[in-house]
């Protein structure tokens, strides 16, 4: 059985979506389940999902990340399905420290595919757990923020957070 639940954070309510093994299947800044439910690749989409008041190891992830522990989503699993460069590219993601950014041609490189800058962006976009496979650390190529599906304010404090401001 999936459950979700919401977390308060100071980047604004925080949601996620677990499967019953107690991966991560898709996570946002939002209270509303209902906008995390169609990013799941219908394969791993849940029928139904329940409302629970801890999560364990994800609501303490959650906590930990905002009180200053920056590695504690790395070590959550997630699941997210797709074509096989997207897979890939998700996996070297979560590879990317906190507090480091790169960009969108960057981050085609660390996927094996250094002219494959728009499908690095669609892996972005395409990101279902954001935080744990933190897509916001990739930036344009001019250093600008770009685009991040839980709006630029939360993109800019996690970057802020991240660097010790």
């Amino acid at each position: 059985m999936s459950t979700w639940m919401t977390l308060d954070t100071p980047a604004g309510a925080f949601t996620a979506v677990v499967d019953g093994d107690g991966a991560v299947l898709a996570s946002g800044w939002t209270a509303d389940v209902d906008a995390l439910l169609p990013l799941v690749h219908p394969t791993l989409r849940p029928a139904s999902v329940r409302r629970l008041t801890d999560l364990g190891p994800v609501s303490a992830a959650v906590a930990a990340y905002h009180d200053g522990d920056l590695d504690a989503p790395a070590a959550v699993p997630v699941r997210q399905r797709s074509g096989a460069f997207l897979e890939h590219a998700w996996d070297v993601l979560r590879t990317v420290p906190a507090g480091v950014v790169v960009s969108y041609t960057e981050y085609a490189a660390k996927a094996g595919r250094p002219a494959a800058v728009r499908a690095a962006a669609s892996a972005c976009a395409r990101n279902a757990p954001a935080l744990f496979v933190p897509c916001h650390r990739v930036l344009r190529n001019d250093g600008s923020l770009g685009g991040f599906r839980w709006g630029l304010p939360v993109k800019r404090w996690l970057l802020g957070h991240e660097a010790g401001g």
